[in-house]
């Protein structure tokens, strides 16, 4: 449980945001002056705090649900991640191996897009949402013999997938780099930035948006919360009776879960749009993405713009935040992975490169449930947010309320308490050598 008082020592950087949308479409979103006292506030505007003020707001329509964020919505790791809604184990949730485990993952990943999927076509929220399915692909030894574990797994939880050889996957991405992937038809791709500004306009009419609103430090006295919020420059202070935390790498800076959390960066870069010749050169298909089966190797994605995404490189960031100078190097190193796959197109320029904080614990769990009395949370999705934070959301939302179901009884069972991190700097020296050996042992599937 935290003191009575909590200053937040560390807000949100107004650093390069995510290249998905235009810098100018990630303005603040909410205005209202909000109520002195609310029942229920949500920290963090991103799938998680979204999906949890969406389901109180149908819990308690006749209350005002208040949701805050320090930044403009999508402006964090929810508008900056590669677009994925997976519907299967993924990364660290492979671990183990269980079938039992698997299919609850499942479960709650389905459910997850199957919210997401009601939302977008309700409110006509145009964020490229597709059924474009995922390949999982290897290069080397290395990633072959991921991508025959990932397949043995499939097929402990009956889930369909199609192996992919050299040729079918040049044929979808215009490369032969890779020996062979395995394609997995449940994965839904979308522009992430677009999708959650979207989530946003079309929450309930009772959830009250503070975007670009800091929480600086918050009080408890008694059952009750004091949050003291800058909004528009000027300092507020609003009483809540509940609160949800979906702060992810954050979370600690509130008080809760210290020494728990790993804030660990992820960089992307976009090209611009690709021109007919340039296209023509790629020699590839449209709307796909790809993941590797070394959990080291590079993301990629080719959107329905024309884009190429490319996303390597992970990085322990103590103060949350990436400098240009780390971003000068990443970039370089997006170009060296472009190249490999397409030489013919060494030359395009980036028009984006970005990082943004996943929030990790030491022993790979995810982390649901209350960390303190009237305070509940989700964080520690090891860089799954968009399926794991939209339906940890609303079950944070059902198990705060009393509210039982499979659901809430497979998200516990697959959920567990971070270990411990040694004190700075040393859990920080730690990660950095744990990343750098995972990324020279994975160096051939970059």
């Amino acid at each position: 449980m935290p003191s009575a008082a909590v200053n937040v020592r560390r807000l949100p950087l107004p650093d390069t945001p995510g290249g998905w949308v235009p810098i100018s479409e990630l303005s603040v979103m909410g205005s209202e002056y909000p109520p002195l006292s609310v029942d229920w506030a949500v920290i963090g505007a991103g799938f998680t705090g979204l999906s949890a003020a969406r389901r109180l707001a149908e819990l308690h329509p006749d209350r005002t649900i208040l949701l805050i964020d320090a930044r403009p919505v999508g402006w964090g790791s929810s508008g900056r991640n590669a677009g994925f809604a997976i519907d299967l184990p993924h990364k660290f949730d492979l671990d183990g191996g269980e079938p039992e485990r698997m299919k609850r993952v499942v479960r709650l990943n389905l459910a997850a897009i199957g919210d997401l999927d009601r939302l977008v076509r309700e409110h006509g929220i145009d964020c490229n949402w597709s059924n474009a399915g995922k390949l999982q692909a290897a290069i080397g030894a290395t990633g072959m013999a991921a991508m025959k574990n990932f397949a043995r797994i499939l097929d402990s939880i009956d889930q369909p997938y199609t192996m992919m050889d050299r040729n079918a996957v040049a044929d979808l991405t215009g490369t032969r780099h890779y020996q062979g992937a395995i394609f997995t038809p449940g994965c839904y791709l979308m522009n992430p930035a677009r999708l959650v500004r979207g989530l946003a306009r079309s929450l309930p009419k009772n959830v009250l948006l503070l975007d670009g609103c800091p929480v600086l430090r918050h009080e408890r006295e008694g059952d009750t919360f004091k949050l003291f919020i800058r909004r528009q420059g000027v300092t507020i202070t609003i009483e809540a009776g509940n609160i949800i935390a979906g702060t992810s790498a954050y979370t600690s800076e509130f008080g809760w879960m210290r020494r728990r959390i790993v804030p660990v960066a992820t960089f992307a870069s976009t090209t611009r749009p690709l021109s007919d010749a340039q296209f023509e050169a790629f020699g590839g298909k449209l709307d796909w993405g790809l993941t590797p089966a070394d959990i080291g190797g590079t993301t990629i994605r080719m959107t329905q713009d024309r884009r190429l995404f490319i996303r390597n490189q992970y990085d322990y960031v103590g103060a949350y935040g990436a400098t240009d100078r780390t971003l000068d190097r990443v970039r370089e190193s997006h170009r060296i992975a472009l190249t490999r796959r397409w030489p013919q197109l060494a030359d395009i320029p980036f028009e984006s490169t970005w990082g943004g904080v996943t929030a990790l614990a030491r022993n790979r769990v995810s982390f649901f449930g209350q960390m303190a009395p009237n305070v509940w949370s989700s964080n520690t999705d090891n860089g799954v947010g968009v399926a794991r934070g939209t339906i940890s959301g609303r079950l944070l939302a059902d198990m705060a309320n009393g509210i039982e179901s499979e659901l809430l009884e497979d998200m516990k069972a697959v959920s567990a308490m971070p270990v411990q991190n040694p004190p700075r700097p040393f859990v920080g020296i730690g990660v950095k050598a744990r990343l750098r050996f995972e990324a020279w042992r994975s160096r051939k599937e970059i």
